[in-house]
């Protein structure tokens, strides 16, 4: 027998679309600017952003594992990637299964012409709508759910 659902109220209702909404239109409105303003895709972007802030080198397990995605996923982003010459896939000596995903010149150089770009974006369309406080405030609470995901099994 299935426990009764624990419905979400109104006000409940509400913050979460809320939340939904902003993200799917804040990070639809950023992947395109990217797209735009350096013909890397979202993906490409967020890749070479998590290799480079590493130093330009992480296991394929552990960049798989920041950026939330499925196993799958990062091989064929991956792939793409290399065949453009953004970066490239190291055999991992000390594991035999494992491997590295290194970031290549011109993977730096990409990154390093869409950040200033993609930043200035990010502030213009969400950081310049916020007070501080409300900037502290949800940082407060994307910590707070980030931890409580964290503690959550998979």
């Amino acid at each position: 027998m299935n426990a009764t659902p624990r419905w979400l109220t109104p006000e409940e209702q509400a913050a979460w679309d809320g939340f939904i909404r902003m993200q799917e239109k804040l990070i639809g409105r950023l992947s395109r600017y990217v797209q735009a303003d350096s013909r890397m895709s979202a993906a490409d972007f967020i890749v070479l952003a998590k290799l480079t802030e590493a130093g330009g080198r992480m296991r394929f397990m552990d960049l798989t594992n920041l950026v939330e995605w499925e196993k799958s996923r990062m091989s064929h982003q991956v792939g793409r990637m290399a065949k453009r010459g953004l970066v490239a896939k190291e055999e991992c000596p000390d594991d035999g299964r494992g491997s590295f995903i290194v970031a290549t010149p011109a993977g730096y150089q990409a990154i390093e012409g869409a950040a200033p770009l993609h930043v200035e974006h990010v502030r213009r369309l969400f950081i310049d709508a916020l007070t501080k406080d409300e900037l502290d405030t949800l940082t407060r609470i994307s910590s707070r759910v980030v931890a409580h995901l964290d503690a959550q099994p998979d």
